[in-house]
């Protein structure tokens, strides 16, 4: 690519590192959140490879259906023992596009918004990958992750990491499409808007809030 070999980046991604200079809004009713979700060909963050990315957005603390992202990836490797998981064949009729247009599309897509996803570091660690690999920084994007926010609400201290299912059930979220990138962003969008319900009590809860506040773990 161009822009690698000349050490100069391309016109999409300095359109989407312009979005950043205003200072991010505070108010989370006046944030436009991502709640984004990866499928990938296994949990190996250096050698593992994005399988698709499904994106839905929140605005006014409201789901906008109008407002989704949905990419499938073109396959430069194939596990076969992760298929019975979220199904993508390496072939198959979905219309796939190769990773440096996936990511070019889904930076047109996120600009400035407040990323949200569950257990987000590997997702993020994923994006970063292959933001690397094209010769690109990494995102920029302020990021949340509703198992953190879960731990805020104090509705269940009996452990540190509860799974995507516990809480969507917990809530009494149905799992439609669960192990879809699509389905599982929707089901965290649901899952984010029910946990700010629970924190905003006094209709003062700011985007600080809901960050992670503590000494950070894992990727993050």
């Amino acid at each position: 690519m161009n822009w690698f070999k000349h050490k100069s980046y391309p016109n999409f991604w300095e359109a989407y590192k312009n979005c950043f200079t205003k200072t991010q809004e505070q108010k989370i009713e006046h944030i436009r959140f991502v709640v984004f979700d990866t499928e990938t060909t296994g949990l190996d963050t250096k050698n593992d490879r994005i399988l698709s990315i499904g994106c839905v957005a929140i605005e006014g603390l409201k789901i906008k259906v109008s407002d989704q992202l949905e990419l499938y990836l073109k396959q430069e490797k194939f596990n076969a023992s992760t298929v019975k998981i979220h199904g993508l064949l390496k072939e198959g009729k979905l219309v796939k596009v190769e990773e440096s247009m996936a990511i070019e599309l889904f930076l047109n897509y996120i600009k400035n918004a407040v990323i949200v996803a569950h257990h987000a570091a590997f997702d993020v660690t994923m994006i970063n990958a292959a933001l690397v690999r094209i010769g690109l920084p990494k995102l920029k994007n302020r990021v949340l992750d509703t198992g953190h926010i879960f731990q805020k609400t104090k509705l269940d201290t009996s452990k540190m990491h509860f799974g995507l299912d516990e809480i969507a059930n917990r809530f009494k979220i149905p799992l439609h499409d669960r192990h879809t990138a699509s389905g599982d962003a929707y089901i965290t969008a649901l899952i984010f808007l029910k946990l700010v319900s629970k924190l905003n009590t006094n209709a003062n809860l700011s985007l600080r809030d809901l960050e992670r506040t503590s000494k950070r773990i894992g990727l993050l």
